[in-house]
C-alpha cells in the first residue's frame, strides 16, 4: 500500500547513506546478525526506528527483537507477537486469496475483471492484470478525495462504484507496461468478497490464519466493528515528539494494505509458502514469475512479490501512515527477514545490507541547540534546537541530545536559513571555499547572470573536477546563446530566423538539463540589438519548459519606463514568472520615482503578470564604461555630458579595473580627470576609447575596465528593498564592488539594525524563502523538517559588512557558522576547507 500524496514518504525504496562497517557475506551470519543487533540498538536510542524485527535460517528463528512501544497512548512494549499494519505486504495474502479461487474453479486469471464485478467499467483488464500490477489502472486516492465527502470512508466497493461513476482514463493499455497500482489490489479485494460469498476478512481467516494456525493475523480496517487486543498504532515523530499518524478515512479499504500480523506469523506464512498448506506447488510458482509484457519483455514482478536475483530473492515492502514493512525470502540462503515498524521511519535497507555483507553508514544526527531560529517564513523569532540528520533538517523545537549526538551550542544567536544569492558572479572556480560568499552567511549562489554564465554540463564538469562549498543554480543567458549562434563579432545586429531558432534549440537542451530558466542583459552590447521579438520567443522556449526569466532590463535610465514595459510583456504574453534583476533607478532626473515604478509593478501583478524583483542595499553599482553612453555613441561629447551630468557622479565613481593603465585602478573618474587635466566628460571618452584599443590589441584579457558608478538614490534603493516582492542579491564577485562581500550583512546592519528599515524576520525572509520562491527552488529557505539543511549562525547584534571602497575584501563580523548541506563550511571567520555544494537542476 502506497500512500496518497499527503502521505508519500515511501522510505524502503529511498537509498540512505550510512556510516558504519561492513561485513563480508562469506562472515559468519553470527556475526553479522550482532552487528544488526548494536545497528538497531543505535538507531533506536536515536528515534530512528520502532518497531520488530526477525531474522530466521531454515525455518529457524536466529534473531528476533522488539524495540519500542505499540501505542504512544498507552507506551505498551512491542513483542514479537504484537500485530502491524502490513501495508503492501498485505498484497501477497490478496494474491494468495485470489489462486486459492482460481484452485477451487470459482475464477481465472485471464478472464475479464467484468466477468467477475459486472459494474466494473474497463473491458479488456483481466484479473492477471490486477496481480501482475499490468492493468493501467490510474491510483484510486486522488478519485476518492476528489468524490468522497469528508465523512465518507472508502470500502472495496465504494471504490468500484467510483470507477463506474467517474470511468478515470486508464494510464496505458492493460499489459503495455508495468506500474504498481494500489486501486488493483483493491479491486481483488472486491472480487474475492464477490466470488466467495463472504466478506474478505472471513475468507482470509477461513483459508489462510486457520490453516497455519497463526495467532496474530486478521484484517483490520477503519470502522470495522472490534478493535483486537494487540493491534500496533502508527505513529510518526515531529520536532521530537511521537504523534499519532495512523488509519485515516481511505482506510475501510482491503487489499492494497490492511492485513495486520506479526513477525512470528509472518515467518510461519512465509514458511508455508514452499510446503503446499495453502495451495498446490505449480499455483504458489506461478507467483514468483516475472510478469510478461504485451511486447514479449518481463518485469520482476509476480502476484504480490518483487522478483530478484532470478527468483533467488522473493521480498516486498510497504509504507502507509506511520507504517514501514518489509519481508524477504533468501530462496537459495533459505533465510527470511522481516521487520515491522510503527515510528514513521525504518531501518529495512540497513538490515538488508548487513545480511548481504554490504557496507552501511548510519545516518548522522547533530544537534544546533540555544538558538533562536528565524525560519524564513517571516514568522517571529523563537527559542529552539534544530537537529540535523545527514544533510537535511529533521527536527525543530525543544531536543534533548542523544547519548553521543555531536551538540554545536548556538549561545542565543539567530540561526536562520542560508541565504540564497539570486544574482551573483562569485567565480567558484577561482575560490572553491566561496569565502566572499560563506562570510557574508551565502550557501546557495545563482550564476548565468545579465545573459552571461555557462552551459550546464559544462557547469558541473567543472564542480566534478573541483567541488565547492556551497551550491550552485544557473540561469542560460541570452548573450552566450548569441554568441554561440551568430559569433562573437556578430552580436551587435538584430539575429536573423534561423540564428533564433539554434538558440531556441539550444536553450531546449539547457532546460532539459536543469538551467532555472532564461536570463538576459540587455542593456550591455551583446544583446542590447536584439530585438523584443528574439527575446520573446527565447522567453517562451523557457516557459514551456517550465522555467522562468530574469533580466538586467534594457535601460535603468533614460528609457527605464520601455524597459520595465518590455519585461512586464515577456511575463504576460508567457505566463511564466519573470524578475528584474538588481531593481535601481540610474538617472538622476527619476531619482525619487521609486514608488510610481513599484506602482507599476503592482498594477501588472493585479493583472496576473507574475513579476518580481531583486535588490542589492548599495546606492552604487558595478558594471562598464560603456553603459553610461545608452545610445551607445561613445564618442559623442553631448552624450559624454549627459553621462557626468545625468548618469553617474565622476568624483564619487571609482574604476575598479582599467588594463589599459593599471595605475587608474582605485581612483575616481574625476581624479583620473585631473591627473589628465581634462574635463570629466573627455576623460570618460578618452576611457572608454582607449579601454576598446587595448581590448582590440589583446583579445585574451578578459574584464579590461570596470567601473563603480555613483548614481543611485538612497530613498529610491529603501523603497525597492521594503517592496514585499524583491529578495536581497549580492550582483557581487569575488572582487571589485563590497556588495561581492558585504551585501547580506549590510542588509543586516545598516537597514535592520540601525535603520530599522524592516525587522529583521523580514530581512531574513527576503534572504531566503522569497529568494527560494522566485528563483523556483524546492526544499530549500525554510528552517523546517526534511529542508536542506542550509544554514547560518548569526550575532544579529553584532553583524556588520565590512567590505568599503578601498578594502572591499574585508570580512564582515558576526557571522558565526555557516552550514551547507549539513556540513560546516564557515566558522571564526574561516572556511573550513569542506566542500559539500552541488549544482541544483530546476
Amino acid at each position: 500500500m502506497h500512500p496518497p500524496r499527503l502521505y508519500v514518504i515511501t522510505i524502503f525504496l529511498i537509498f540512505i547513506w550510512f556510516r558504519g562497517t561492513s561485513q563480508s557475506i562469506t562472515s559468519p551470519l553470527d556475526s553479522r546478525l550482532k552487528t544488526l543487533d548494536s545497528t538497531l540498538t543505535v538507531l533506536h536510542n536515536q528515534a530512528m526506528f520502532n518497531g520488530v524485527v526477525l531474522v530466521a535460517e531454515q525455518g529457524k528463528v536466529r534473531y528476533q527483537k522488539a524495540l519500542g512501544i505499540a501505542s504512544i497512548t498507552n507506551n505498551v512494549p512491542l513483542t514479537t507477537q504484537s500485530a502491524f499494519n502490513l501495508a503492501s505486504v498485505s498484497k501477497q495474502f490478496i494474491a494468495m486469496m485470489i489462486m486459492q479461487l482460481q484452485e477451487q474453479g470459482k475464477l481465472k486469471y485471464d478472464e475479464p475483471v467484468q466477468t467477475y464485478l459486472h459494474h466494473f467499467p474497463y473491458t479488456a483488464i483481466s484479473v492477471r492484470d490486477l496481480l501482475n500490477h499490468t492493468s493501467g489502472l490510474p491510483e484510486y486516492f486522488d478519485l476518492a478525495q476528489k468524490y468522497l465527502g469528508p465523512l465518507d470512508t472508502l470500502t472495496n466497493d465504494g471504490l468500484v462504484q467510483l470507477l463506474n461513476q467517474h470511468k478515470p482514463a486508464p494510464v496505458f493499455q492493460p499489459g503495455d507496461k508495468w506500474a504498481y497500482c494500489n486501486t488493483g489490489y483493491v479491486v481483488l479485494g472486491a472480487i474475492i468478497a464477490k466470488v466467495s460469498g463472504m466478506p474478505v476478512e472471513t475468507f482470509f481467516d477461513q483459508n489462510i490464519v486457520r490453516p497455519l494456525k497463526l495467532k496474530n493475523t486478521y484484517i483490520y480496517y477503519h470502522k470495522s466493528k472490534t478493535v483486537p487486543h494487540n493491534r500496533v498504532y502508527g505513529f510518526r515523530r515531529e520536532n521530537g515528539r511521537n504523534v499519532a499518524d495512523d488509519l485515516i478515512r481511505l482506510d475501510g479499504v482491503v487489499g492494497d494494505g490492511n492485513v495486520y500480523s506479526s513477525a512470528e506469523d509472518l515467518l510461519i506464512w512465509a514458511q508455508s509458502l514452499s510446503t503446499g498448506k495453502l495451495v498446490k506447488e505449480f499455483t504458489i510458482k506461478e507467483a514468483f514469475m516475472p510478469v510478461k509484457l504485451n511486447d514479449g519483455t518481463t518485469y520482476p514482478y509476480g502476484f504480490g512479490w518483487m522478483i530478484e536475483e532470478n527468483g533467488n530473492v522473493l521480498m516486498h515492502t510497504g509504507g502507509w501512515v506511520g507504517f514501514r514493512t518489509l519481508i524477504i525470502r533468501y530462496v537459495d540462503r533459505k533465510q527470511t527477514l522481516i521487520m515491522l515498524a510503527n515510528g514513521g521511519n525504518a531501518a529495512g535497507r540497513i538490515a538488508r545490507d548487513i545480511l548481504d555483507g554490504k557496507p552501511v553508514q548510519l545516518p548522522q544526527t547533530q544537534l544546533i541547540s540555544n538558538v533562536r531560529v528565524i525560519d524564513g517564513t517571516g514568522t517571529p523569532a523563537r527559542k529552539a534546537a534544530v537537529r540535523l540528520r545527514n544533510d537535511r533538517i529533521w527536527e525543530v523545537g525543544t531536543l534533548t541530545p542523544f547519548k553521543n549526538e555531536s551538540v554545536f551550542d548556538g549561545k542565543g544567536m539567530v540561526l536562520s536559513p542560508g541565504f540564497i544569492d539570486s544574482h551573483s558572479h562569485h567565480d567558484l572556480n577561482a575560490q572553491p571555499d566561496a569565502l566572499p560568499a560563506v562570510s557574508q552567511g551565502i550557501t546557495t549562489i545563482v550564476v548565468g547572470q545579465d545573459g552571461g554564465g555557462l552551459l550546464m554540463d559544462t557547469l558541473q564538469s567543472r564542480l566534478k573536477r573541483q567541488p565547492v562549498a556551497i551550491n550552485v543554480a544557473s540561469y542560460t543567458g541570452h548573450a552566450m546563446l548569441r554568441q554561440k549562434a551568430m559569433g562573437a563579432n556578430g552580436l551587435y545586429r538584430t539575429a536573423k530566423a534561423d540564428e533564433v531558432e539554434q538558440m531556441k534549440t539550444l536553450l531546449r537542451s539547457e532546460m532539459h538539463n536543469g538551467a532555472l530558466g532564461l536570463s538576459t542583459g540587455l542593456e550591455y552590447e551583446s544583446s542590447f540589438f536584439s530585438n523584443r521579438d528574439e527575446v520573446l520567443q527565447l522567453a517562451q522556449v523557457a516557459a514551456d519548459s517550465g522555467g522562468r526569466y530574469i533580466s538586467h532590463i534594457r535601460s535603468e535610465d533614460i528609457t527605464l519606463d520601455e524597459a520595465v514595459d518590455e519585461i512586464i510583456q515577456i511575463g504576460r504574453q508567457t505566463k511564466m514568472p519573470v524578475q528584474i534583476s538588481h531593481l535601481k533607478i540610474a538617472l538622476r532626473s527619476k531619482w525619487g520615482q521609486s514608488q510610481r515604478l513599484l506602482a507599476l509593478l503592482e498594477e501588472a501583478r493585479s493583472e496576473g503578470v507574475k513579476i518580481t524583483a531583486d535588490c542589492y542595499p548599495y546606492d552604487y553599482w558595478m558594471s562598464t564604461l560603456r553603459v553610461l553612453f545608452p545610445k551607445r555613441d561613445y564618442t559623442n561629447p553631448v552624450s559624454a555630458e549627459f553621462a557626468v551630468n545625468q548618469l553617474f557622479d565622476p568624483s564619487q565613481s571609482v574604476l575598479v579595473r582599467y588594463a589599459a593603465n593599471p595605475a587608474y585602478a582605485g581612483k575616481s573618474v574625476g581624479d583620473v580627470a585631473k591627473l589628465r587635466n581634462e574635463k570629466p566628460a573627455q576623460t570618460l571618452m578618452n576611457l572608454v576609447a582607449e579601454a576598446s584599443d587595448f581590448g582590440q590589441k589583446n583579445p585574451d584579457v578578459s574584464g579590461v575596465e570596470g567601473i563603480m558608478g555613483k548614481s543611485m538614490s538612497e530613498t529610491d534603493v529603501r523603497d525597492f528593498l521594503t517592496w514585499p516582492h524583491t529578495n536581497i542579491c549580492s550582483d557581487g564577485a569575488n572582487d571589485g564592488h563590497p556588495r561581492g562581500y558585504g551585501a547580506f550583512t549590510r542588509v543586516l546592519a545598516r537597514y535592520v539594525r540601525d535603520q530599522r528599515l524592516m525587522t529583521l524576520e523580514t530581512a531574513i525572509q527576503k534572504m531566503t524563502s522569497l529568494s527560494a520562491e522566485h528563483l523556483g527552488l524546492k526544499n530549500r529557505g525554510i528552517v523546517t523538517s526534511g529542508y536542506f539543511a542550509d544554514l547560518v549562525l548569526f550575532n544579529p547584534d553584532t553583524v556588520l559588512d565590512k567590505a568599503r571602497i578601498g578594502d572591499n575584501k574585508a570580512l564582515s563580523t558576526g557571522i558565526e557558522a555557516v552550514w551547507v548541506a549539513g556540513k560546516l563550511v564557515y566558522q571564526g571567520q574561516k572556511t573550513t576547507g569542506v566542500r559539500p555544494g552541488t549544482l541544483l537542476r530546476r
